[in-house]
């Protein structure tokens, strides 16, 4: 559970967030490329992919003077893992929500 923390805690950033994002949508990318068009410093980027990469959400591969980032998949399966065991929860609250506003709709 503490490892969820702390990918949850990373992806709380709108940044960090669409960094993780852009990943899964366009694969491994080097850091410059993830800063165009972001209107952000490199070293404001690289604090960002620290943090992910503390919290496990991504993987740097060196090449050359590259470095390049990719999505661990470990992470998103537990995310997706956590998500899916939770489910029942979140029904059960949606199907009273439902059932509640359709009483308000009688009335």
């Amino acid at each position: 559970m503490q490892n969820l923390s702390q990918i949850f805690s990373a992806l709380s950033d709108m940044t960090r967030l669409s960094v993780v994002e852009r990943l899964m949508a366009e694969g491994e990318l080097s850091a410059g490329d993830l800063l165009d068009d972001v209107g952000m410093s490199a070293p404001a980027m690289s604090r960002h992919l620290k943090v992910l990469r503390r919290a496990g959400l991504v993987q740097v591969q060196v090449d050359g003077t590259r470095r390049l980032y990719s999505v661990r998949p470990d992470a998103m399966k537990a995310i997706a893992d956590w998500t899916l065991d939770h489910r029942a929860f979140w029904q059960a609250g949606l199907d009273r929500l439902e059932v509640h506003l359709a009483l308000e709709e009688k009335d």
